[in-house]
């Protein structure tokens, strides 16, 4: 089957990320034709004239719909494309010139109906986003289950880079209205109905995520109120591990009342579990500053998701 791709793009109130996926879709060494579908959802500052920019530079469609989320926006997407397999970016990465080939490339040697690629830090990010991306993607602090070779468990692809054929689309429906771990709602339903999924390593974006520790301790929280959420709907992918987050903070309030009546042991722990950060972080960011708030960023992960996660798991009804 030869693949025609079709790039879904849902966008709200960020026409400057806009601007500058669609450039880094104009460098790609992919030689075959591919068509670029910006959904707009119900933004009040709109991106048209941006992508307007691109019209004799990308086969690219600009589609206005009221807002009902991402999830709802990338199957109106879909539904409008014309392509037969379909790539879903967020708006906030940047696409490296080789991705489009780096897909093509596996798909034809090894096809499946949906995939993910990974996620990585542009040269350009501020420290701090740089950070957040080390703490969402180390195997330290996510066991790398947002694209590393060697993560903990089946890799579950995320929606800021994922690829679905058509078929797969048309079977599942796409996303449901989940206002976060739609993606991995979509998951566990192609696997439900016979569909395998891939990690592309080397098809990897340059993803922003969020710019200050207050707006990534917003994300954490909804990422960790969601997990109890998918574990009632899909009770045989319920994990231990998905506790991890709020036993570390339990533990860590724990150490710190030790400590106060002179038992340190259990705080040293943290304290090395605090300085493998720095250090792992350090030697891939080539940065000491960047290495200091990834022990931030990190604790503030943990802190977001552990609370969530009890918040739901406890006080909610699911």
């Amino acid at each position: 089957m030869k693949l025609h791709f079709s790039i879904i793009i849902p966008v709200y109130n960020r026409p400057n990320e806009i601007d500058e996926l669609l450039e880094s879709l104009t460098k790609q060494d992919f030689s075959d034709d591919f068509e670029v579908l910006v959904i707009e959802d119900g933004s009040t500052k709109k991106c048209s004239f941006e992508v307007s920019k691109y019209s004799r530079k990308l086969d690219v469609k600009y589609l206005y719909k009221s807002n009902s989320g991402a999830g709802a926006s990338r199957n109106f997407g879909m539904e409008k494309a014309n392509g037969n397999y379909f790539i879903i970016l967020d708006s906030d990465v940047i696409v490296p010139k080789q991705y489009l080939s780096e897909v093509s490339t596996t798909l034809k040697s090894n096809f499946t109906d949906a995939f993910g690629g990974p996620d990585a830090a542009h040269e350009s990010f501020t420290a701090t986003q740089k950070a957040i991306n080390y703490s969402m993607t180390s195997v330290l602090t996510t066991g790398g289950i947002r694209g590393k070779k060697n993560a903990v468990g089946k890799f579950q692809p995320r929606s800021f880079n994922l690829g679905m054929s058509k078929k797969a689309f048309e079977k599942t429906n796409g996303f449901v209205d989940l206002k976060v771990g739609e993606d991995i709602d979509l998951t566990f339903r192609l696997w439900e109905n016979g569909f395998e999924t891939q990690l592309i390593d080397k098809a990897f974006v340059y993803h922003k995520r969020r710019s200050t520790i207050k707006q990534f301790f917003k994300q954490t929280v909804a990422f960790g109120t969601a997990r109890p959420q998918l574990n009632k709907r899909y009770p045989d992918t319920a994990k231990l591990t998905y506790w991890f987050p709020s036993l570390f903070i339990i533990g860590f309030d724990i150490s710190c009342i030790a400590a106060i009546f002179g038992y340190w042991q259990l705080f040293a722990f943290y304290g090395l579990y605090f300085v493998l950060l720095f250090i792992d972080s350090l030697f891939q960011n080539r940065s000491i500053i960047v290495a200091f708030i990834s022990i931030i960023t990190s604790f503030t992960q943990h802190l977001g998701y552990g609370l969530g996660f009890l918040e739901s798991k406890f006080l909610k009804k699911n």
